[in-house]
């Protein structure tokens, strides 16, 4: 074979490859029209924060850390902040010495930023009192220094099981009430 006859079938082996691969591109990158009208870009968050920390102090005293695995901020439909996998929380006293733990594997902060709302398994840990209450939801008003939660509440503190309606504190979980307080149980552990 010449070297010009050479040239010229290995001219057409790319052209045709190349021809090949935007095919298969083609093909493969088609787009159904009715998906993308279901697509709504919404949906996206503005801003993905992984492994966060967020410090709250006032007049310079440590008042809260809060450890979020992902934090998604979105402003459309409406501004929201969302910590999909949860969240846990360690509340301090004046001094630097902690009060109080919450931990919850869902939590939304809605416009504003002054109510957050915390679900599933919510767990609160009095570290003063060894208190512990399970709740399903809680809400944290932030502007009045509450939480609270309309729904049934379980507290144990020791071999102790206290049930209520609802519960409701400050925000520094020093001033814990369970509403409606019942069903007091003392139980002994079998060795």
């Amino acid at each position: 074979m010449s070297s010009s006859l050479i040239r010229q079938t290995t001219r057409q082996i790319r052209n045709g490859a190349l021809a090949l691969f935007l095919i298969c591109c083609i093909a493969a990158c088609g787009n159904d029209i009715e998906k993308l009208k279901d697509f709504e870009p919404h949906e996206l968050p503005d801003n993905t924060i992984r492994q966060a920390r967020i410090q709250r102090s006032e007049r310079g005293k440590l008042q809260m850390l809060m450890w979020a695995p992902i934090i998604e901020q979105y402003s459309k439909p409406e501004s929201k902040t969302i910590y999909r996998e949860g969240i846990f929380a360690r509340f301090f006293d004046g001094y630097n010495k902690p009060t109080a733990t919450l931990k919850a594997r869902y939590a939304e902060t809605r416009q504003g930023g002054d109510i957050t709302l915390v679900k599933d398994s919510v767990v609160i840990v009095d570290l003063q009192r060894g208190d512990t209450v399970y709740l399903q939801d809680l809400t944290w008003d932030q502007m009045a220094h509450r939480v609270y939660s309309p729904n049934p509440v379980r507290s144990k503190n020791g071999q102790r099981v206290t049930y209520g309606d609802s519960f409701e504190s400050d925000d520094a979980f020093k001033t814990p009430v369970i509403i409606h307080q019942r069903g007091t149980l003392e139980w002994t552990e079998e060795e």
